[in-house]
């Protein structure tokens, strides 16, 4: 099982990296003269924020819209073909010299992250067993989020100069590409969900693969495996209407919420770390050195959750990662001093990447394998949509009330995030766990 996780961790490495480089290469754009810092009018084309927002759009439409190829063709194909896909579209985008080209760009390749995205969680939740769960989503972020000190890295060597007569941002997009080398091997170390073949009524695969891996599982314990337990009900067909019947309609209407909040948070942050520490008063060199010491503790939010992931409530554990973000937020938009601000930088990071592994497990633990993938794609869609706006609504508050605004708008997105679980969210630990397993 930890094999299968490590392997389809890898893919959200690549997936992230894909996801997080926009703000780091940022001023490079700005540098290079293909964006401005300010955006002209609500939707100008030539702003880093609408650099960041059509890679949004593209995640709003994959999520919303494309969620159910999973459900139809397979985790594994899909997952496989989705990385594929945005990566070849990194790559014509890396070598784009217009705003609207890159824009353009950028907005595909988030079509393909937005697949991806679903198609890993669902995967996840449905070959690990229910017992290792959050565990097995806290080590794929961990991996994954080894992405970000890597991109920041890189975006602090490469970004100020021109490699080759290359663009540094250019190098940043085109090492990430990678990607695409390791997918096959990837894709052959796999098997398919036997979850999702057995909702499909393709059972001798499903047993097939069950069988393989009962057989390696007593190798390698030198002991008969245990009795199965009792075998529950699984619904053989889903569709959409399905995920408004109860208690489905309001667990999805509370994770809309949730995603629309969460996502001001996280990508408020991430996408504008070195923007944000310019307006501090930190030089562009110095910004993006701090944002990669700051990205160094990605990982080390889901390494935290490899020991506390299964031990404790996850609608709990989002609720304190949410209090954090606010408080250390507010306190990195009073500060100007270096240490302090990388102390909150750090701070912000490790609290959105707790939240992070936690609602990606909690999310799909609350619907069955019929609608799951359709369900997780649908609810987090909006995370999707709510950022293609809120990289406007943040570039106009940095204009106009700099990051204590910015700041501040964070904070009142956290709260709803509180309010919103702590009221509306069902515990997933130790209850129902009959139902949360189908």
């Amino acid at each position: 099982m930890w094999k299968f996780v490590i392997l389809l961790s890898l893919g959200f490495f690549f997936e992230l990296y894909d996801l997080l480089y926009s703000g780091y290469i940022a001023p490079g754009l700005v540098k290079s003269g293909i964006l401005s810092t300010t955006t002209a009018g609500l939707f100008g084309m030539n702003g880093v924020a609408t650099f960041i927002a059509s890679l949004f759009a593209g995640l709003f439409l994959g999520t919303i819209g494309c969620g159910f190829l999973a459900d139809r063709y397979g985790r594994r194909a899909i997952f496989t073909y989705s990385l594929l896909f945005y990566t070849a579209a990194n790559l014509i985008m890396a070598f784009q010299v217009t705003a609207i080209g890159l824009n353009f760009w950028r907005f595909i390749a988030g079509l393909g992250v937005g697949v991806e995205l679903v198609t890993i969680g669902t995967y996840i939740s449905e070959l690990v067993p229910k017992h290792i769960r959050g565990r097995a989503f806290a080590c794929e972020q961990a991996v994954g989020f080894m992405a970000v000190p890597v991109v920041a890295f890189l975006s602090y060597l490469l970004v100020p100069r021109k490699p080759f007569g290359l663009d540094g941002w250019r190098w940043v997009v085109i090492l990430g590409a990678h990607g695409a080398l390791f997918v096959w091997f990837i894709r052959r170390a796999l098997p398919e969900s036997p979850r999702w073949l057995a909702q499909k009524g393709r059972l001798v695969e499903a047993d097939r693969i069950i069988s393989k891996l009962e057989e390696i599982a007593a190798k390698e314990s030198g002991r008969p495996l245990s009795i199965p337990a009792a075998t529950q009900p699984v619904t053989t067909g889903g569709t959409f209407y399905d995920l408004w019947k109860a208690p489905y309609g309001k667990r999805a209407s509370m994770m809309i919420v949730f995603n629309i909040c969460q996502t001001v948070g996280f990508y408020g942050f991430a996408n504008w770390v070195p923007t944000l520490l310019v307006k501090q008063g930190i030089t562009l060199t110095t910004s993006l050195l701090y944002s990669s010491i700051i990205a160094i503790s990605a990982p080390i939010g889901p390494l935290i959750g490899l020991l506390i992931a299964d031990r404790f409530e996850r609608k709990s554990v989002i609720i304190a990662a949410a209090a954090a973000v606010l408080v250390c937020g507010l306190t990195f938009s009073q500060i100007s001093s270096g240490l302090l601000l990388i102390a909150m930088g750090v701070g912000l990071t490790l609290a959105n990447n707790i939240m992070s592994y936690s609602f990606h497990a909690y999310q799909t633990e609350l619907f069955p394998t019929s609608i799951r993938s359709r369900a997780v794609g649908f609810v987090y869609s909006w995370s999707r949509f709510s950022a293609i706006f809120t990289s406007f609504v943040i570039a106009g508050i940095l204009k106009s009330s700099g990051t204590t605004g910015v700041f501040a708008f964070i904070a009142a997105a956290m709260l709803i995030v509180i309010a919103v679980i702590g009221w509306l969210g069902p515990r997933t630990r130790n209850l129902a766990l009959e139902e949360i397993s189908r």
